[in-house]
């Protein structure tokens, strides 16, 4: 086999399409992350292949795996990757000055409309970055989706990523003043029972739970929602036609209780505020461009309209 000749920097390449495939368990789908075609990022992983004599991926109809070869190459070219990029800040003087591209998550909702601020203060601040700024309310898989941070909104259930508590969001239990005219009015919690319920499925589904603001006392209410949905726009809009009851960030419907759209009901009862973390990968080095992200979300989050600092902070 005649020897492979490429500069350094085609090598560098190399293995960042390598770690790509594995990452995001495709051709296709590393060569979207890539920004390029997946011929080239076929015709990348052939170029490895030959340039170490050995086979590094096999590939079959619906999956690919790594060789024993290839697992070691991945490892290796991972730590590799990440010294590369310590080294170029370092001698590019980014250390601390931020640039490149942010791969950010954010929930539908909050992240059109209350983080747009922030978000727009950090490409000020930061002139050579650029943001990707993608809206879905699930939690990314980090490496595959090629993200570096996520916003989220509720609790966090997976503990391989970091998660830092940045502020929570009030919940208001609200009807519009139609559908409260059609029932007897709302005294007790037994009452809610009675009255048709939206139901947003990320946070509650088949029974809601309160607590009384002076006492203390934890109540949970049985639901059977009409409606079902993992829109919060979706929600408010069906709370205003009078389809029925719902619990909603109080921020969204800021406006519509200050109106008398919605009304509040039973105020003395509050749904428990939801929490927002800043979710990320654990790395050994994190880029400027994320770790001024993290310390700007840190700053700001607990002065956004419609959040608040956390309990006990």
């Amino acid at each position: 086999m005649n020897k492979i000749k490429l500069p350094n920097g085609d090598r560098i390449t190399l293995l960042q399409t390598l770690v790509r495939i594995v990452d995001s368990g495709s051709l296709s789908a590393a060569a979207l992350q890539l920004n390029t075609t997946q011929p080239t990022v076929s015709r990348r992983l052939q170029t490895l292949e030959q340039l170490l004599g050995v086979k590094l991926i096999q590939r079959t109809t619906h999956a690919i795996k790594l060789t024993d070869d290839g697992e070691r190459c991945h490892q290796h070219a991972r730590r590799l990757l990440e010294h590369w990029q310590i080294m170029e800040d370092e001698v590019r003087g980014a250390r601390d000055e931020p640039v490149g591209v942010l791969r950010v998550r954010a929930p539908h909702a909050f992240g059109q409309d209350q983080l747009i601020g922030p978000l727009g203060e950090y490409l000020q601040r930061y002139r050579q970055t650029s943001v990707e700024w993608t809206l879905n309310d699930h939690s990314p898989d980090f490496i595959p989706e090629g993200i570096d941070c996520a916003i989220h909104v509720g609790s966090v259930t997976d503990p391989s990523v970091v998660a830092v508590l940045l502020a929570e969001v009030p919940r208001s239990l609200v009807a519009s003043p139609a559908l409260l005219a059609q029932r007897p009015t709302i005294a007790t919690l037994g009452d809610l029972a009675q009255l048709p319920w939206l139901a947003l499925n990320s946070f509650y589904r088949n029974e809601v739970t309160l607590t009384h603001r002076e006492s203390g006392e934890v109540q949970r209410i049985d639901i059977a929602p009409r409606l079902s949905t993992d829109s919060l726009y979706a929600v408010r809009k069906a709370a205003l036609d009078g389809l029925g009851v719902a619990i909603v960030s109080s921020w969204v419907v800021r406006e519509e209780l200050a109106q008398g759209r919605l009304h509040t009901l039973l105020p003395q009862w509050q749904a428990a505020p939801l929490p927002i973390y800043l979710l990320y990968p654990y790395a050994s080095y994190y880029p400027a461009r994320l770790r001024k992200f993290m310390e700007l979300m840190k700053e700001v989050m607990p002065r956004i309209l419609g959040t608040r600092a956390p309990a006990g902070r």
